[in-house]
């Protein structure tokens, strides 16, 4: 994480009143993570910044926070242990369109940040992103939409890389893929055993 001390009690007002001004009157910030180390650190630096803080550690508890109040911002870690934080995002833009919300993944793919993004992402951070890096996403205001890649994958990567997703949500459990995606099994086998497509 970044370090959030500050060189002197002066420069720490500074920051922290040029902080609130860029969040503006609605400071209420939602943080979804089931890593709760991760959860704890990101919402003391958010708070920090100068947020007004509520954490939640699963889809049902992210949805749940929402429907009682839709914050101004959230920040979503993809893959849950009762699901996708895509459904959270989803959900708190159905709510409240205005909100900003940034998605966290450890599996990071073009496929799924332009999903993110058509679902109301305003952006999309691999992780390890530190507070800083966070709180940057959440400010920013120069970009609405995904940037189309320098080089896109070819339309075989992306297939694998949908497979191989709905794969590791599956456990990696060959039979339930199959049956998940409709496709037969020794089929699917085949492609899981074969690299990955350029």
């Amino acid at each position: 994480m970044a370090d959030d001390s500050f060189d002197s009690p002066k420069a720490a007002q500074e920051t922290i009143e040029s902080d609130l001004s860029a969040i503006g009157p609605d400071r209420s910030l939602l943080i979804v993570d089931d890593d709760k180390s991760f959860l704890t650190r990101l919402a003391r630096s958010m708070e920090t910044h100068g947020f007004i803080v509520t954490t939640a550690q699963s889809v049902a508890e992210g949805l749940a926070e929402i429907a009682q109040s839709p914050p101004a911002y959230a920040v979503i870690d993809m893959r849950l242990a009762d699901g996708n934080g895509l459904d959270v995002i989803s959900e708190l833009k159905a709510k409240r369109p205005d909100a900003r919300g940034v998605i966290l993944t450890g599996y990071g793919n073009i496929v799924t940040a332009v999903t993110a993004v058509k679902l109301g992402a305003f952006d999309y951070l691999a992780k390890p992103a530190d507070a800083d890096e966070i709180f940057h996403a959440l400010m920013a205001t120069n970009h609405d939409k995904a940037e189309l890649p320098e080089n896109p994958m070819s339309a075989d990567r992306v297939r694998w890389e949908h497979i191989q997703r709905i794969y590791e949500l599956c456990g990696r459990n060959v039979s339930e893929t199959a049956r998940r995606l409709n496709m037969h099994r020794r089929t699917l086998q085949r492609i899981l055993a074969k690299r990955a497509p350029r």
